[in-house]
């Protein structure tokens, strides 16, 4: 079975998942896709794919596309996450 079979977003508003920025009111929608993930069983799966393919837009394993970035850059340089 894939991991997204188990995904809590699967019975969601895809739309939910990428809010139009990171600031402002999209701060709000970021925060209710959040909601969705924490209770999400796959949750580490999907954070991890995102990193892994370099995805660049919406909210993956509760990270904004900002927040993946910095922790991709974070790996790079040798830093901590």
């Amino acid at each position: 079975m894939n991991w997204r079979d188990a995904a809590a977003c699967r019975s969601e508003d895809p739309e939910l998942f990428f809010p139009i920025g990171e600031d402002g009111l999209s701060r709000q929608q970021i925060e209710q896709a959040r909601a969705v993930c924490r209770r999400c069983p796959v949750l580490t799966d999907c954070g991890s794919w995102a990193l892994r393919n370099g995805e660049r837009d919406g909210v993956w394993g509760a990270m904004t596309a900002d927040e993946r970035r910095r922790r991709r850059l974070g790996r790079l340089s040798g830093s901590s996450p």
